[in-house]
């Protein structure tokens, strides 16, 4: 028995074998492939390996020449150390012998300077003592001129003091008179400024009212032109109701009187033909007289549905006439009993404020009587007089801004009390109403005008 590679090829058939053959031949290449590999492998591993041990020669020769280097370079420093502790042994016997014969010098040196110091000691003390008499005498004398400037600077401040201050007075007096001159001008400026808006708000009322009662007649005469124009309408369409019934009567009668002639005339023939020719014509006559008659059947239902509408339209606005006409009525009441009250409040405010004002003007004529009196009785000092007469003239200007003030009040209720008579007055003539019904005068301000009294006269004097 045959085999190969423990197969046994005598029971193989030939192709087979071939296959095995291939087969074999296959694994043979392979083999010697990896035979050829590591034949390759193991000859790079030897040439590194010799490479390797000549490197390994080489660092130990260098390593040897290293060592033998270092014995001789440990022998030379111990020959050169030995000789630095030679050198070093006479460095100490040159130092410690410098060393006594510099402590003798200093010794010598220092006994010198102790001496020197101690006589420099001596003579600085002696300074410091004249100059302690010296810094004594100095700060007397300092002291001595600082008490001198003080009292003068003290004597200088309280005279700048002084004068500081009556200039400051001079100006807050000038200045606070300035500003009250200045207040009540703007104010009075102000009041009138005030006084003129109302007046044009006055005026703009009055307008709006006049435009608002001329707008409310121009509609009651619209609604009044609307009311005649049906009114008007209606009474035409009845007189065309009435023309239409007489017609339908009229041609009532006429069938009548035609059917008793064909009655007549019913033995007649021909005479029956044309009659009953000229029936059917009138016939369809009365057809047509007929239709127009229900047409304005019906235009008058429409027309009496517009009248009954229109009646109803005229009573709602009867009923609010009568109602406008009860307000006016009242407000007319009303707006006479306030005018009335008004006046007698007004007339009786400008009566008290005259009277006040003439009390006023005598209580003052007699107090610059008084003044004028004092003053020349009492022979005062210029700054005094100068004073009071500064005091005097406050007083007056607050006197003078009080009438001001009072006057313009006056003013303004006369002005209210002539604008609401005004627009009375335009009120009753809008109405129709007389003005000798009402016999309402408007008040008239009484100017006073301004006199320079004996004390304002004193006081430009002085």
């Amino acid at each position: 028995m045959d085999t190969v590679d423990g197969v046994d090829t005598s029971k193989m058939s030939r192709e087979q074998l071939e296959l095995y053959s291939h087969k074999i031949l296959e694994e043979m290449e392979r083999e010697r492939e990896e035979r050829n590999f590591f034949q390759l492998e193991r000859d790079k591993l030897r040439t590194f390996w010799e490479i390797t041990r000549n490197q390994l020669d080489e660092a130990r020769a260098i390593i040897r020449n290293k060592e033998r280097e270092k014995e001789e370079l440990a022998e030379k420093h111990d020959t050169e150390l030995n000789l630095y502790k030679q050198k070093v042994k006479h460095l100490m016997y040159e130092h410690q012998t410098n060393l006594t014969e510099t402590k003798a010098e200093h010794m010598v040196a220092l006994k010198i300077a102790q001496d020197d110091h101690s006589e420099q000691e001596n003579e600085l003390i002696k300074d410091k003592k004249d100059l302690r008499q010296s810094h004594k005498e100095q700060e007397f004398t300092h002291i001595n001129e600082i008490r001198a400037l003080k009292l003068k600077t003290a004597e200088e401040l309280s005279e700048l003091i002084k004068k500081f201050e009556a200039e400051a007075m001079e100006m807050e007096q000038k200045y606070e008179h300035k500003l009250t001159s200045q207040y009540e001008s703007l104010n009075l400026k102000h009041r009138m400024e005030i006084t003129e808006v109302e007046e044009r708000k006055n005026l703009q009322i009055a307008s709006l009212i006049k435009n608002h009662e001329k707008a409310f007649s121009e509609m009651k005469a619209y609604y009044n032109d609307i009311t005649m124009n049906n009114l008007s309408l209606i009474q035409s369409l009845k007189e065309q109701m009435e023309v239409m019934k007489n017609n339908e009567e009229r041609m009532k009668k006429q069938v009548k009187e035609l059917t008793t002639e064909n009655k007549n005339l019913s033995n007649d023939f021909k005479a029956t033909d044309d009659q009953a020719i000229e029936l059917n014509r009138q016939l369809k006559n009365y057809e047509k007289d007929k239709l127009c008659l229900a047409n304005t059947k019906k235009r008058l239902i429409a027309v009496t549905k517009d009248y009954d509408n229109l009646k109803w339209e005229n009573e709602v606005l009867e009923l609010r006439f009568e109602k406008c006409q009860e307000e006016r009525n009242e407000l007319h009441s009303r707006f006479v009993s306030s005018i009335l009250e008004l006046q007698q409040r007004t007339g009786l405010k400008n009566v008290l404020l005259e009277k006040k004002m003439e009390k006023l003007t005598e209580l003052l004529e007699q107090r610059e009587a008084q003044i004028g009196e004092v003053l020349a009785a009492a022979q005062l000092d210029p700054k005094e007089i100068v004073n009071i007469n500064e005091k005097l003239e406050e007083m007056l200007n607050r006197k003078n801004t009080a009438i001001h003030d009072l006057q313009f009040d006056l003013a303004r209720a006369c002005r209210a009390h002539d604008d609401l008579l005004a627009t009375y007055e335009n009120k009753l003539q809008e109405y129709g109403i007389p003005d000798t019904e009402m016999n309402i005068q408007p008040l008239r301000v009484r100017k006073l005008g301004t006199k320079m009294n004996r004390a304002d006269k004193m006081l430009l004097n002085i």
